[in-house]
């Protein structure tokens, strides 16, 4: 066993200790802007310490992408909780982007600048 390992497997209970108070509290709004890359890097970081033997490591990580998921789940502003905001942040981004591509405005920017986005 390397002790980088333990390193980072300290790191990764400490981060779930203090995102569990998070998770916990039914009035945090943690935006999916925010916690879908944190959850998408904790998944990508315990895929990548997995296939580097690190066992210590790859699980700490899979613990923290897994309060991430709790956290876009649960405790994300929006009338819809669950797995379907991941869906629904992945629409805003594709959306944003081709507004960015086309230069045609996106309904942020319009709520933005006092306009109706209807």
């Amino acid at each position: 066993m390397m002790w980088q390992d333990l390193i980072f497997l300290a790191g990764s209970v400490l981060s779930i200790v203090f995102l569990a108070p998070t998770v916990r509290d039914v009035t945090a709004n943690i935006p999916l802007a925010s916690s879908v890359p944190s959850m998408t890097i904790g998944a990508i970081y315990a895929a990548t310490y997995a296939t580097m033997g690190m066992r210590f490591s790859a699980l700490g990580s899979f613990g923290v992408a897994t309060m991430w998921s709790l956290i876009v789940s649960y405790r994300s502003p929006g009338p819809h909780d669950g797995p379907a905001n991941v869906v629904r942040f992945a629409r805003s981004l594709l959306r944003q982007a081709v507004g960015t591509v086309t230069g045609s405005p996106t309904e942020d920017e319009y709520v933005a600048s006092g306009q109706s986005a209807d």
